[in-house]
């Protein structure tokens, strides 16, 4: 038994916590999916929200294959062409235009990924383009004002690999990238999608407590941290834009609604 199923006992009904940022993640993003879109899981990875010993209500949860009407994977790692649960696939190169039509998609979602971007506004830009008007750009990701975006940016390379196997020892090596944090406060996020193309419904939450080292008197205080942090401070980013539809396009909502 590990300390978090110690001091969160709810995990053994149904494999989560009461703070598990995945699931407060993938709740709003199952709100806003229909079978009739398209999907990108941006910086998709291996799929290891899918790997052995995940609960099986997480699996589903987290999977929109067969949810939605195409699934499209992407990463700079080829270990995404190994991903279980995409209908499409691609490699991509780190800062390059994505292989994909103008407005061809309904929803991108990057989990723990944009602390990776080196360059947010053509990063944004390039989400613009892909999203169709009234689209949904979805992020988790470290708060730079938490207790992790504050270490990561302050702590040297040459420490932080040893610091990170003292308090994160289960942390598979292949999911180490290099770091930026240049877009990881909603302010960032507003510069670089802009207020005249987007609308912006993101916010901080602290999730289940980490880098404890996987001992009780760790975890505790972990826990108690975040619990005294004030807002602007919480350890997650939770990015919820939406791309403002465009005039042709809302002439046409209108005409459906009526």
């Amino acid at each position: 038994m590990t300390v978090t199923d110690q001091w969160r006992p709810e995990t053994a009904a149904g494999g989560f916590t009461r703070d598990d940022e995945d699931i407060a993640f993938y709740t709003r993003i199952n709100a806003l999916v229909r079978p009739d879109m398209v999907l990108v899981d941006l910086g998709a990875g291996r799929g290891s929200r899918f790997d052995e010993g995940t609960s099986p209500f997480r699996k589903d949860f987290c999977n929109f294959q067969g949810k939605v009407k195409h699934v499209i994977g992407l990463d700079v790692d080829p270990v995404v062409m190994e991903h279980p649960h995409l209908d499409e696939a691609h490699v991509i190169e780190p800062g390059g235009r994505l292989p994909l039509a103008d407005s061809s998609v309904d929803i991108i979602v990057c989990e723990w990924v944009i602390e990776h971007v080196e360059h947010p506004q053509e990063f944004a830009d390039e989400i613009h383009r892909v999203l169709k008007p009234g689209g949904w750009f979805c992020a988790l990701t470290p708060n730079s004002y938490g207790y992790v975006g504050i270490s990561n940016r302050i702590i040297p390379d040459s420490v932080k690999d040893r610091l990170m196997r003292l308090v994160w020892p289960e942390r598979p090596h292949e999911d180490v990238f290099p770091t930026f944090y240049r877009m990881n406060t909603m302010g960032s996020v507003r510069r670089a999608f802009g207020e005249e193309k987007w609308t912006h419904h993101g916010y901080t939450a602290n999730g289940t407590p980490r880098y404890h080292g996987n001992t009780a008197i760790g975890f505790a205080a972990v826990a108690f941290f975040q619990a005294i942090m004030p807002p602007p401070m919480r350890t997650n980013l939770l990015v919820f834009s939406q791309k403002r539809p465009d005039a042709a396009s809302a002439r046409a909502e209108t005409a459906k609604a009526a």
